[in-house]
């Protein structure tokens, strides 16, 4: 049957003019086929009405301060990483009781420059190509002082900058600031130096929490002053403390929380993504100079 022949009472479909129907769009009004129709409350609607639906619905949602979703539960996050990390440094310890070596587990996962393997004529560490280290090493933890110290202050910032960010920001931010604080090793501390724990990934946090307060108004001094006893902690002689993880979480996490909370509303997820890739793309840089410089 072609349009010209098109039965009394029946319209042509919006999207396919060829195909006669009687049902309308309740919210456009506009013919549809049973090929286009889609269940409403009321009726049927078309798929761009449904389409420009979901699209407003978004919009409406309420949000975080940097565009995340608002849940009920903003420990969810911070819970699993803490998990994983007990989960590692229980699989470590089971380790050096079965007899097959804590330390063996370290030196093929803790963040290490360039060195020879303990016992071995192979050279192993990150500029040897095994960058997983820069992410590995920062959930490993030996002595129980280190992983309590680091998991308290996790659960102590965590489910803050959960609930202000939303989960996927907030998994990012962690992760990036893990990143950055083995970076900072890799290219700062001795190439055959070990060194493990998710500090520089906590300070990635006191370094947006800071930032979050500033933006929010709110007093800074209760963070800024456990922030100064962490760094004094940090630099103190003798407790042989990575400060170089510290200090390159620090930086990281204050840029991309800058980035997160001041970014426009108007593509404000592509420009966050943006930020967390410019910072990256900078890590990416100094790991292939350190590597460069020890492999020359």
């Amino acid at each position: 049957m072609t349009q010209h022949e098109r039965q009394p009472g029946l319209s042509a479909c919006f999207r396919h003019p060829e195909r006669d129907t009687g049902i309308h769009c309740t919210r456009c009004e506009r013919p549809i086929c049973p090929d286009c129709m889609i269940d409403a409350a009321v009726g049927y609607q078309c798929p761009e009405c449904v389409r420009q639906g979901a699209a407003e619905n978004a919009a409406t949602q309420p949000r975080t301060i940097a565009g995340g979703r608002l849940r009920t539960d903003t420990r969810l996050v911070t819970l699993c990483l803490i998990g994983v990390n007990l989960a590692v440094f229980v699989g470590l310890k089971a380790s050096e009781y079965l007899g097959s070596g804590e330390f063996g587990l370290i030196r093929d996962f803790a963040m290490l420059g360039y060195a020879w393997a303990p016992g071995s004529p192979e050279l192993i560490g990150a500029a040897t190509g095994e960058w997983y280290r820069l992410l590995t090493s920062a959930f490993m933890h030996q002595a129980v002082f280190h992983i309590a110290f680091n998991m308290f202050a996790l659960w102590f910032l965590g489910p803050n900058l959960e609930a202000a960010l939303g989960r996927g920001r907030f998994l990012a931010l962690y992760l990036i600031s893990a990143l950055a604080g083995s970076t900072a090793s890799f290219a700062l501390a001795a190439q055959n130096q070990f060194s493990l724990g998710a500090s520089g990934a906590v300070f990635g946090l006191f370094g947006a929490l800071a930032v979050l307060l500033r933006k929010l108004r709110y007093d800074m001094r209760p963070v800024l002053v456990l922030l100064a006893v962490n760094l004094v902690i940090t630099f103190l002689p003798g407790l042989n403390i990575a400060w170089q993880a510290h200090l390159g979480g620090l930086v990281a996490g204050a840029a991309i929380a800058y980035g997160m909370v001041h970014a426009p509303r108007r593509n404000r997820t592509a420009y966050q993504v943006g930020v967390c890739a410019v910072v990256l793309l900078v890590l990416v840089g100094v790991c292939v100079a350190r590597t460069l410089q020890l492999t020359s």
